[in-house]
């Protein structure tokens, strides 16, 4: 049995027991109700955009904000735990397309999954305010990642599809800080790809890594989230249920857009969003010095 083999079998499982779980706590919640159509169709178009190598992350966090369809600090466990099953998705469609080393692979994919439990323990406990202030600065990077992207400014890499040592250890150390900053809505796909070119692998390979991390650290770390009902079930559920069809619609119909124009609209839209989550921080601040009620 090949070590790829292992990978896809280990994710089914994971994805498996996080679904049990999930569907467990969904049928103990009080007042459970089916996703809006709104929620449906921004799980279609975010998993559609992620599935083309865009990213959800932001784009979710600027629908959410925009429509107030979630609070501020139930977002990054939302995320999480409704993007959770399409990446699985995403994962088992491209993890076996693309070939890269397998200890390499194991190792910054097992790297994310502990950031992202360790992370999300933290963050599940995190004040509304912290989650306005970390979720604000992760927009702001997200928007900057994608005018790089756009301008070509990221490194072009080289030809190698493994790492060994050195560079090996240092791909181990900033997989673990990606997996944790998944946890306040910094998406791992960029920054993920960008430390694969700087460490002269050919970029094409960081596609099965950064899915592969995605796939297992969101639903071992939505547990948490799941665990301190630090996440919006009805807006997670559509997500999910929405997102499962964006998956396949890019990967096996649509395959391929004019991502640069995707990525400027992208830009404007998570913009908004950063300005909108640091002002509601700042608003979050003078409220309570004043001594005022905070609205949510």
């Amino acid at each position: 049995m090949s070590v790829l083999t292992i990978v896809i079998a280990a994710l089914v499982v994971v994805a498996l027991a996080f679904a049990v779980i999930w569907i467990r706590e969904m049928r103990t919640s009080v007042g459970f109700a089916w996703p809006t159509p709104v929620q449906l169709l921004i799980g279609l178009v975010t998993d559609f955009l992620d599935t083309l190598g865009i990213g959800s992350f932001a784009p979710t966090t600027s629908l959410f904000k925009f429509f107030k369809l979630v609070p501020d600090e139930k977002i990054p466990g939302t995320l999480n735990v409704g993007h959770s099953l399409p990446t699985v998705a995403e994962a088992l469609i491209y993890t076996t397309v693309i070939g890269v080393d397998p200890l390499t692979m194991v190792a910054l994919i097992a790297a994310s999954v502990v950031g992202a439990w360790l992370g999300a323990g933290l963050v599940a406990r995190w004040p509304r305010r912290y989650v306005q202030i970390g979720m604000g600065g992760a927009l702001a990077a997200a928007a900057v990642l994608f005018v790089m992207t756009n301008l070509k400014l990221f490194p072009g890499g080289g030809t190698a599809l493994g790492l060994s040592g050195t560079t090996l250890v240092l791909g181990i150390v900033i997989n673990f800080c990606l997996g944790a900053l998944m946890t306040i809505g910094i998406g791992l796909y960029a920054p993920c790809l960008i430390m694969i070119s700087l460490l002269g692998m050919n970029p094409r390979a960081a596609f099965p890594i950064m899915m592969g991390s995605c796939a297992f650290l969101m639903p071992i770390s939505s547990v948490r989230f799941v665990k301190f009902n630090a996440y919006e079930l009805k807006a997670a559920l559509g997500l999910t249920l929405g997102g499962i069809p964006g998956v396949l619609i890019a990967a096996f119909i649509v395959k391929s857009l004019p991502l640069q124009a995707v990525r400027w609209l992208v830009v404007l839209v998570v913009v908004y969003a950063a300005f909108s989550m640091l002002r509601s921080a700042m608003l979050e601040r003078a409220n309570r010095t004043a001594g005022s009620p905070v609205t949510p």
